[in-house]
């Protein structure tokens, strides 16, 4: 899998998250009880450290830290869902690509700025053209990542049982998230 670093046009600039040096910054966000889909609610810093040297060190797990004018905000994991997280819970297709992403937390919100957040993180994946379609499986409690899901194209298939979460499986093509920032930005033009 790519660990490179690449700006979007947002302006967001996307590194290879370091395991060691990002642990503390991770750390803080994932357990965060905004982070509570993380499921990493009560993991200790070292916890931390182990979960992302073991997805640095996987062949078909990467992780990310997405960052804006320098300043670290988000956190980003592309996986192969037909070796890591999905296996035999559906069929993969050749092109597809997991993805889980999280905000960094902060006391001082702005409006649109996750939806920005995922857009890049989509760009960013979709900048592979090896990448067909992108596939998410978040908790099916979680009615606020489904609505930004919805917003940059993914489509939900159906609920599946993880062994830590029922989660509702879901894609995106290329195309379809093309269409879904298409109608965003003219939408916003409009306004």
């Amino acid at each position: 899998m790519s660990r490179t670093s690449r700006t979007s046009p947002s302006g967001f600039a996307v590194r290879t998250l370091d395991p060691l040096k990002d642990a503390e910054l991770v750390h803080g966000w994932v357990t965060h009880p905004r982070a509570a889909f993380w499921l990493m609610q009560d993991a200790r810093l070292q916890d931390v450290e182990r979960e992302y040297m073991a997805i640095s060190a996987a062949a078909h797990h990467d992780a990310y830290i997405g960052e804006l004018d320098g300043v670290p905000v988000f956190l980003m994991e592309r996986y192969d869902p037909a070796h890591v997280e999905l296996v035999g819970l559906y069929e993969p297709e050749p092109g597809d690509i997991g993805m889980h992403f999280l905000v960094a937390p902060t006391d001082t919100p702005v409006h649109g700025f996750t939806r920005a957040v995922i857009t890049a993180v989509m760009a960013h994946l979709f900048a592979d053209p090896s990448v067909r379609r992108v596939v998410v499986e978040p908790d099916v409690r979680n009615e606020a990542v489904h609505a930004l899901n919805e917003a940059v194209g993914f489509v939900p298939e159906r609920e599946i049982q993880k062994p830590e979460k029922n989660a509702l499986l879901s894609f995106c093509t290329r195309e379809q998230f093309e269409a879904a920032t298409a109608a965003s930005a003219t939408a916003r033009s409009a306004a």
